[in-house]
């Protein structure tokens, strides 16, 4: 029987596996850093709280994710695009050494040749973005602004590359886990054309740079319909696309691009993961899930960003599902 690690490999090299990779089973994400000790983040059902960014964040209970709030207007970090610089202040990234001891320690006790050990990062450069100056201004300055846009993208870009060199000094991650969500259920928030001006070259600059440090496998998370950024998303280096909704028509991807990047995902989370779910709900769209997309280049996942649910129970269901059809599809 095939490692954690290795199903995953011969699964989205094109290669053998003997069962599908679950989920995120084959991944041991770490968030933690000196950066995130330091980086104030909500609890789920409790108070907002303002992060390193100055981004005010809320996360009520019985939903999938924190959020930023930006109402009233005074909540908005860069109240002015075009005078960013007077309200944009960056985190700081480096350290000393003994703040990332206690970290270090704990990657070093992953079992390396069973699991990718994975940092990663959120929010992503295009949410980040957005966090900062509201989404509707945001999607408006794309047009109305774009110099002071590239210059935040680049300054956001900067700190990010600075930050992914110290996870490599410090981790040596085997894999990356990278959250940026691109579009709604049914359209990107860009266009290619526009994405591909703004974001593409920093994201092949973050991730050419974690390839040329060891990293094997790039892991992005996007859950949105995207569809039209695939062809970019395997040239700046993603190896799985996570989080993939039924609205890109997950097996013609598999069929066009399958050898070239690998699709995470759909068990869309709605479907799913909801108050009064059912053991019957779970089992119906992972075996359609499985039957639709088969077994290469494709690993069935709920759409969530990580190994959680919103509603107790969920996560656990669904890997006991993709389990049974592994014994299905894979004898």
């Amino acid at each position: 029987m095939l490692t954690k690690k290795q199903n995953l490999l011969e699964t989205i090299h094109g290669g053998h596996p003997d069962r599908y990779v679950n989920m995120f089973e084959a991944f041991r994400i770490v968030k933690d850093s000196p950066y995130f000790a330091n980086n104030a983040a909500p609890v789920k059902g409790g108070p907002n709280v303002v992060n390193s960014w100055g981004v005010e964040l809320a996360f009520p209970a019985n939903t999938p994710g924190a959020f930023p709030v930006h109402k009233p207007a005074d909540k908005i970090v860069i109240k002015d695009v075009t005078h960013w610089r007077d309200y944009l202040k960056v985190p700081q990234v480096k350290y000393p050494e003994s703040a990332w001891e206690p970290y270090i320690k704990m990657v070093e006790e992953i079992d390396r040749e069973e699991l990718f050990v994975t940092p990663m990062i959120y929010p992503g450069l295009f949410e980040q973005t957005h966090y900062l100056m509201e989404i509707q201004e945001c999607l408006i300055n794309f047009y109305e602004e774009p110099e002071a846009m590239h210059e935040i993208i680049d300054c956001l870009t900067e700190w990010e590359m600075a930050y992914v060199e110290e996870l490599c000094i410090h981790y040596h991650p085997d894999a990356f886990f990278h959250h940026d969500d691109w579009g709604s259920q049914v359209s990107t928030f860009l266009s290619p054309e526009m994405f591909e001006e703004f974001y593409y070259p920093a994201y092949k600059q973050i991730y050419g740079y974690l390839k040329s440090h060891g990293v094997q496998v790039i892991v992005h998370h996007s859950d949105s319909y995207a569809a039209t950024l695939v062809p970019m998303m395997i040239d700046m280096g993603i190896d799985i696309w996570q989080g993939v909704m039924n609205t890109n028509n997950i097996p013609a991807l598999i069929e066009k691009y399958g050898g070239q990047i690998t699709f995470m995902g759909g068990v869309d989370s709605a479907s799913v993961d909801f108050p009064g779910w059912t053991a019957e709900d779970i089992a119906r769209e992972t075996a359609k899930t499985c039957k639709n997309c088969g077994t290469k280049f494709f690993i069935p996942c709920t759409s969530q960003g990580g190994p959680m649910s919103t509603f107790p129970g969920v996560y656990q269901a669904v890997t006991e599902e993709i389990d049974k059809q592994s014994k299905i599809y894979f004898k």
